[in-house]
């Protein structure tokens, strides 16, 4: 299964909204979302609305996977 972790601020409330709507789990570990998928994890930066600096500080951790696509387009995380 793999993990991404990203803080629940207010900047980041659409990240964890678009990555359900593409299909992962989000639920809540301490201060953070945990959205978890059991194959890659692919978020459409447009779809979040998020503005640059914002997108590019939201990951707070990965676990069981790792970062193959962080850019002005996606972020997408694949199962190690």
């Amino acid at each position: 299964m793999t993990a991404l972790y990203v803080l629940d601020v207010p900047e980041n409330t659409t990240v964890a909204k678009v990555a359900a709507e593409a299909g992962a789990t989000v639920g809540k570990v301490g201060p953070y979302f945990e959205i978890t998928s059991d194959g890659s994890i692919v978020i459409d930066r447009r779809a979040t609305g998020c503005r640059h600096a914002v997108w590019y500080s939201c990951i707070a951790g990965v676990a069981g996977g790792r970062i193959v696509q962080h850019d002005k387009n996606a972020l997408q995380v694949d199962p190690a």
